[in-house]
């Protein structure tokens, strides 16, 4: 990015504005997004695809397969840190989530009713564990029984700008924003 955002205010938008795009635009460097989490064998990272935003509620949502061994951990251990990276930007953005999973009712319903003519879905309808040995066997096809949401509320995000006059970093959280040492 060429000219840079002055303001905090306007960084905050900003960061919000780049998520927005990155649940609705396949290309966008956001989408695809790093997720930690803690299980009983300690850290636990994986990529997880953005699918929609609401800023006002400061929320995310993600989707998985409800036996996935992340949903164990969610349940155990609620929060969790995601991380995207823009070149374009320059930008790094570290959000902070309290993670909550969402298996049944009508917001999943929606969502797999969009979802399952496409060829995502095949991820949701294996009657095997997401990670489970296949051993040359053809699985089945399920049904809608394993595809579930992830939302992610926001509690802290980290802004950090790698940029060609210098480096930035903000902090956007429940005590309110703020600049930091890069």
């Amino acid at each position: 990015m060429d000219s840079r955002i002055e303001t905090l205010g306007l960084i905050q938008s900003a960061c919000w504005r780049e998520l927005e795009r990155a649940s609705r635009e396949n290309d966008h460097e956001w989408r695809v997004m790093s997720m930690a989490t803690l299980g009983g064998d300690g850290l636990d990272l994986r990529s997880m695809v953005l699918r929609e935003v609401r800023e006002q509620e400061n929320r995310l949502t993600m989707y998985t397969d409800a036996r996935s061994p992340k949903v164990g951990q969610i349940d155990a251990q609620p929060q969790a840190m995601l991380l995207a990276w823009s070149r374009r930007l320059g930008w790094q953005l570290r959000l902070k989530v309290d993670l909550s999973i969402e298996t049944a009712g009508l917001a999943v319903s929606s969502r797999w009713a969009q979802l399952k003519m496409t060829p995502a879905a095949q991820d949701y309808l294996s009657p095997l564990p997401p990670g489970a040995v296949l051993e040359g066997i053809e699985p089945e096809r399920a049904t809608r029984g394993h595809f579930a949401l992830i939302h992610g509320k926001v509690s802290a995000m980290d802004w950090l700008e790698l940029h060609p006059d210098g480096r930035r970093r903000a902090m956007f959280d429940t005590q309110g924003m703020r600049w930091l040492a890069p």
